[in-house]
């Protein structure tokens, strides 16, 4: 795929997004939508903006310029930001002109908190008819824990991810990635989109009702199919799996890999490769779910075999009979890999202080697309007149 730029709009050209949101999973909304070519502004407080502004890494300006957030910048490329206090009246009918040109407005206030600001869907909605209005919370708009508090560890904890990370006899963990956070960003974006679809053949908008809790059930199918066929919760398992084995960490010479032999035809080649052609013929491993069932006793052979070669000497004889396996990296590793750098995902970005560091950019391939940071990502309130000034102006046409 060329990396070239194209003569083409970008995807979500002329799309204008109002991303009314802090921390992380609304400004991760916003971001994959602006890397695609939205037009997306970020409203902020005027008294310190959000929040993630002040989250570590900091990085020192030139000229001793005042630090910016590099966990702040990870997620507001491309964005541009205004400062609005919606309490004070003046903003407040600012932000409803912006509404009236907006086709997409997301947000992550706990239920009611923008309606008694004059800004929940129903009384924005007679502002703009085909105004797509995404809410992001922890529980959703309804239920006994639509006021509840949420942060994304709390939600893993109540959505049962909890209960099935980690080692069998640890104690639950949570993801090490705010996987809450990011997988509710994937479906936000994505609902966003196919509502801005009908939007446009109907002139009619929606209400999204977009919550963490749900979005990690969601993609907790396998373990919620378990669960309702079974009738037992499944349980931590570590890195093993529970239909399939070998396919877990294991510890080599030198550091852990993963091996995933995950049909009768890997488990052979894997087999052959340990220097044990036995082990497919022995009663215990002659069938995936019976490796499976059994892959306690498994590890108990492997394991030693495996300790006694280094991580690379294995990864590259099972790469040459195409059985899946890999290193354990950490981030260092897998960001100077050399496949990361052929695919072009690790860019440098410069923020406003004039800092240079680099970030990870949008990672998904599109035909006559190369991403690009145009906007490095916004002192607080920087576009304020600017945004005012083009979107308050007679409304573009609309993209077909």
């Amino acid at each position: 795929m060329s990396k070239e730029r194209s003569a083409l709009p970008k995807p979500l050209a002329g799309l204008r997004v109002l991303e009314f949101a802090q921390i992380a999973a609304g400004p991760f909304t916003g971001c994959l939508l602006a890397d695609l070519g939205a037009d997306v502004v970020k409203i902020e407080r005027p008294d310190g903006g959000d929040g993630m502004r002040g989250w570590p890494p900091l990085h020192r300006g030139e000229n001793h310029a005042d630090p910016f957030s590099g966990n702040f910048t990870s997620v507001n490329r491309n964005k541009r930001s205004i400062a609005l206090d919606i309490k004070n009246d003046s903003d407040l009918k600012r932000l409803y002109a912006l509404i009236e040109n907006a086709d997409v407005f997301i947000e992550n206030f706990r239920p009611g908190v923008l309606i008694r600001a004059g800004l929940g869907y129903e009384q924005v909605k007679s502002r703009n008819q085909r105004l797509v209005y995404c809410s992001i919370t922890g529980y959703g708009q309804t239920g006994p824990y639509a006021q509840k508090g949420a942060f994304d560890v709390t939600v893993q904890a109540m959505s049962g991810m909890m209960s099935v990370t980690g080692e069998p006899d640890g104690p639950p963990v949570k993801c090490g990635v705010p996987v809450g956070d990011f997988a509710t960003g994937l479906y936000a974006a994505f609902v966003i989109l196919a509502a801005v679809m009908r939007a446009r053949q109907t002139g009619q908008g929606a209400h999204i009702d977009c919550s963490i809790l749900g979005s990690l059930l969601g993609i907790a199918a396998l373990q919620t199919s378990e669960y309702f066929g079974t009738g037992v919760p499944p349980s931590r398992l570590g890195s093993a799996h529970p239909r399939n084995a070998p396919y877990a960490g294991f510890d080599s010479a030198d550091r852990p890999f993963t091996i995933a032999a995950g049909n009768d035809k890997l488990w052979r080649d894997t087999c052959a490769i340990v220097g044990r052609p036995d082990l497919p013929d022995d009663p215990r491993f002659i069938t995936q779910s019976l490796r499976a069932r059994n892959q306690g006793e498994l590890a108990a052979i492997l394991q030693p075999i495996f300790s006694t070669r280094t991580a690379a000497e294995w990864i590259s004889e099972f790469d040459a009979k195409g059985i899946p396996c890999a290193p354990i990296n950490n981030f260092a590793e897998i960001l100077a890999d050399p496949h990361i750098r052929e695919m072009g995902w690790v860019q440098p970005i410069t923020m406003p202080n004039g800092t240079t560091t680099k970030t990870v950019g949008f990672p998904i391939g599109i035909s006559d697309f190369a991403f690009e940071i145009t906007h490095t990502p916004p002192q607080l309130g920087a576009h304020s007149e600017e945004v005012f000034d083009e979107w308050t102006q007679r409304r573009s046409a609309q993209v077909p």
